[in-house]
């Protein structure tokens, strides 16, 4: 069985976690210290939204731009890879993405994974002026960019015709360090198109569902490879849950559903827990090895109990160490 390698999300205040800590300096600080704390945890990978405005609804609460924190992130840490999930190809230009990844993989020492997806949170594009066609349109789109962000990497200039993206001679220099190129990770689960896209360029997949239905995921994606003639085995599928770990399975649950009582719409325990990491160490550590029993080998958690640390701790010191190298 292939080994699993662990990522986890900075605190960047997409999902409201740093309102109880008081002034922008010190909810940035907050984010910057997990991270740090993350990497000499041992995780191998930290990373964040590529959001503006705060879920369910905006908040007028911080939220941390992706880029802005993945450069501030490369030059704090200094091993620990660094991820978005995912970059939203509607946000920038594919052009101006390659500039940015490019520069991010040189200033990190060649630490960047690319997590690219093709953008759902219409109230964002509402918000800032950005035109939010219909799927199939956003993940053509998608495509297309990740196509022209990877000819930048490699070429020397690039041109490219494309339905939604024309390119002429465009330069990217500095070029990526690492060889052939940063990992590019594809987030989404549409069965058709999005998968399909998969199954075409990304190195790694990142889509989600409870056990029986992330292995549905997983067998379309095997289709669409067999049709494409690609190895679908040199695509590395990871997962990203949430997570709450404590000592006792009641425990994990009384937390869960002091969350549910500020936030209705989350699922009821026994449900929320077969889609998600919650529980005991052990409870934990059985899901995530049923995982990875159906092919995942990369799991990257949402940790709920942000800003506090306990799940971030007992993750890397309790659950991990079963899934050693």
């Amino acid at each position: 069985m292939e080994q699993m390698r662990f990522g986890a999300f900075a605190p960047q205040g997409w999902k409201t976690e740093l309102i109880g800590i008081d002034g922008a300096a010190a909810k940035w600080a907050a984010c910057r210290d997990v991270a740090l704390r993350a990497e000499r945890l041992g995780y191998d990978s930290i990373w964040v939204y590529d959001h503006f405005h705060n879920v369910p609804t905006p908040a007028h609460e911080a939220v941390f731009e992706c880029w802005t924190v993945m450069a501030a992130l490369a030059e704090a840490t200094t091993s620990i890879r660094l991820g978005q999930m995912v970059s939203c190809t509607s946000y920038r230009e594919p052009t101006l993405t390659a500039k940015i990844t490019s520069s991010i993989d040189v200033i990190s020492g060649g630490r960047l994974e690319w997590g690219v997806g093709a953008g759902w949170y219409q109230h964002e594009y509402d918000a800032y002026g950005i035109e939010f066609p219909k799927p199939a349109v956003r993940i053509g789109m998608l495509r297309e960019a990740v196509e022209i962000v990877t000819a930048m990497w490699r070429d020397a200039e690039t041109t490219y015709d494309g339905r939604y993206y024309t390119v002429r001679g465009a330069q990217c220099d500095p070029k990526p360090l690492q060889s052939p190129r940063p990992p590019v990770w594809i987030g989404g689960s549409g069965e058709q198109l999005t998968l399909r896209v998969v199954a075409r360029l990304a190195d790694k997949s990142n889509f989600g569902g409870k056990p029986h239905e992330w292995l549905h995921k997983r067998g379309v994606l095997q289709r669409h490879c067999h049709e494409l003639g690609r190895d679908e085995d040199t695509i590395e599928k990871t997962w990203s849950p949430e997570c709450i770990v404590r000592a006792t399975e009641a425990e994990a649950r009384a937390f869960h559903d002091a969350r549910r009582e500020q936030q209705p719409w989350l699922e009821e325990w026994d449900s929320y827990r077969q889609g998600n990491l919650a529980g005991s160490v052990e409870q934990v550590a059985d899901r995530i090895a049923e995982y990875q029993g159906m092919g995942c080998t990369y799991i990257v958690p949402w940790f709920p109990d942000y800003p506090g640390t306990e799940t971030l701790e007992r993750l890397a010191t309790e659950v991990a160490p079963n899934f050693a190298r």
